[in-house]
């Protein structure tokens, strides 16, 4: 493993020299890397960011985008900003956990009511206060996008309730919280790298998975795992982050560039995000996947001892302030 994450590192030394590698005198160019196929829905607003940013600014700003893991899982990427070795990333809220604390309470489960509350949490003082949280850690929050609520997939016993989940080993991200989601549902947390789930589904090594339509369709797991239960016990959202100093050495015109594409993006990625919610959910069903819709309230009873472990500390203060919002 040593010696993969250096070779990766030669690469992008390679490709780019540094991550404000400029082309010419008058280009100034951004690396942004993330670990989603290119038929991603945030993908598609990633790119759309990078067009409107190659738009606004004439020619002069360029983000160029590494998408599939081809620079590391969203932990390595993530190092990467901190480190200054590429500008910016893309990753889910989750990972993003061991560096900037905040982010846990993104992924508490059932915290949000609906999508409706997730978003006017997320574009409030909150959200606001939370992307800014990992600044002095190296990473600058830009915006949010829309990753859905995350449900389990499993390869050879339907989910039901939550003692369905007894005795499986589900795959999860390297996330405090999501680790002890499962742990509550009564399943065996396995954290798992993205690239690698689906020859872990494959091989047995997991009996199953979590998470949104989109990504269960693109990364065609459903190849695999036949029972899909929309439990929707997590709302984490995906963060675009820079690297602050990286920020810091753009022009002002450049980061007033930067931050109307970005906002641009997070609409463009919400609509299409609906669209391609159902759609791929349907597809799903298609396949011949059983998707199953179960009586959520017993989940929800299920990890209440999860929400008790917080109350009184930080998270739970940003739990209080979560739900008060209307």
């Amino acid at each position: 493993m040593v010696y993969i994450g250096i070779l990766r590192l030669l690469l992008i030394l390679a490709l780019s020299g540094s991550a404000c590698a400029h082309s010419s005198e008058d280009v100034r160019v951004l690396k942004l890397a993330h670990g989603l196929a290119v038929d991603h829905p945030v993908h598609h607003a990633i790119t759309y960011m990078a067009d409107e940013v190659g738009r606004l600014s004439k020619g002069t700003l360029r983000i160029d985008i590494y998408p599939s893991e081809q620079l590391g899982s969203e932990r390595e990427i993530l190092e990467l900003v901190q480190l200054g070795i590429i500008a910016m990333a893309k990753s889910s809220s989750a990972p993003i956990e061991s560096f900037v604390p905040a982010m846990q309470v993104f992924g508490l489960p059932y915290l949000f009511r609906d999508a409706n509350h997730l978003w006017n949490v997320l574009e409030g003082p909150v959200g606001k206060e939370i992307l800014e949280a990992g600044v002095t850690r190296g990473l600058k929050g830009l915006c949010y996008y829309d990753a859905g609520a995350r449900s389990f997939y499993t390869t050879t016993k339907p989910i039901h309730q939550p003692s369905d989940l007894k005795g499986l080993k589900i795959r999860v991200q390297k996330s405090v919280m999501a680790i002890e989601t499962v742990k509550a549902l009564g399943g065996s947390p396995t954290p798992i790298d993205w690239g690698e789930l689906y020859s872990a589904l494959d091989q047995g090594i997991v009996d199953g998975a979590e998470n949104n339509s989109p990504s269960f369709f693109v990364s065609r797991h459903y190849e695999i795992s036949r029972y899909y239960s929309l439990d929707e016990h997590a709302r984490p959202p995906d963060v675009l982050v820079i690297n602050p100093a990286i920020w810091r050495s753009l022009s002002p015109d450049h980061r007033q560039v930067l931050d109307q594409a970005v906002s641009a993006s997070v609409g463009f990625q919400r609509n299409l995000w609906t669209e391609r919610e159902a759609a791929n959910l349907a597809s799903i069903e298609a396949a011949g996947v059983t998707v199953i819709r179960p009586d959520q309230q017993a989940f929800i009873n299920a990890v209440q001892p999860l929400w008790a472990t917080y109350e009184g500390s930080a998270i739970g203060m940003l739990v209080n302030r979560v739900r008060a919002v209307q």
